[in-house]
């Protein structure tokens, strides 16, 4: 008797009988709940819920075709998920390397449940980083006329790779509507929480000049309204006046790279949930 691990996760529009039919299901079919979590948005009427289950005899292809009348009837948007395949993930980079590094020695550490196939960069500052990780390193240099035909490149390769997840490690371009579009639901950002305050070159000397109390990182997912998609994690750390530009920059960047690895170890654990411009995670 062979058993496999899933991860089912919906969101469909509220109503009663939900998690009876989900349960029901998983019991008719010999399947065992391990974890479950679920949520109930008054404000958009619609229902979220992540199941994690094992199964006897039932591979991926049949337990789906029979998921999908159930999902039918209630309108579901959902995916069942093999939890022992780890992420196929390309990692995207300019020069700052802090949240690259930490990716990858968590990465490296077993730490996430990713695969990382690749990093594209728009400089050549780590490929012996990658190379010492035995990853595939693509320079794919950026200029304004030559945009189009490099996010061409930087797309191939990800659909290449077969990413499910590509995350900016501080990658320093502003993407396309048209590739923001095409990796929508799976691209992750990752940048400093000043903003809108402090934009531009040198937020951390900026904020030191406006003698902050706070820094903090934001990660979100990746769309074409800029620094602005649905967030998944936020974390903050506490500054005072002996604080000097490099204290502040090196708090910042360690913030910076825990929030970065949070959202990428909730997303490729299945836990983060689209809900319009919000999203539910269910840690």
């Amino acid at each position: 008797m062979t058993t496999s691990s899933y991860i089912l996760t919906l969101a469909c529009p509220d109503r009663t009988g939900i998690v009876h039919a989900v349960s029901g299901f998983l019991l008719e079919h010999g399947g065992n709940i391990e974890e479950a979590a679920q949520y109930s948005d008054p404000a958009t009427g619609l229902f979220f819920m992540r199941v994690q289950f094992v199964c006897a005899d039932l591979d991926h292809a049949t337990l789906k075709a029979r998921l999908t009348p159930l999902a039918e009837g209630f309108q579901m948007r959902w995916a069942l998920h093999d939890r022992t395949a780890p992420m196929k993930t390309v990692l995207m980079v300019s020069r700052q390397g802090h949240c690259l590094n930490d990716l990858l020695f968590r990465f490296k550490s077993g730490l996430l449940p990713i695969d990382i196939r690749a990093i594209v960069s728009n400089h050549r500052d780590f490929y012996q980083l990658a190379a010492s990780y035995n990853i595939p390193f693509h320079h794919v240099p950026v200029t304004a006329a030559t945009k189009a035909q490099a996010e061409a490149r930087q797309l191939e390769i990800i659909e290449a790779e077969g990413a499910e997840l590509v995350v900016l490690a501080r990658y320093m371009q502003v993407l396309s509507n048209d590739l923001c579009s095409k990796l929508a639901g799976r691209a992750i950002n990752i940048h400093h929480s000043f903003l809108p305050s402090f934009k531009g070159a040198k937020p951390y000397y900026q904020a030191h000049d406006r003698g902050v109390k706070l820094i903090g990182a934001t990660a979100h997912y990746v769309t074409a309204d800029l620094d602005e998609g649905p967030i998944i994690e936020q974390d903050v750390a506490h500054a005072d006046h002996t604080d000097t530009v490099e204290d502040l920059t090196a708090r910042g960047q360690d913030t910076e790279s825990q929030v970065l690895a949070r959202a990428v170890k909730w997303h490729s654990e299945h836990r983060v949930l689209l809900n319009g411009h919000k999203t539910v995670v269910f840690k």
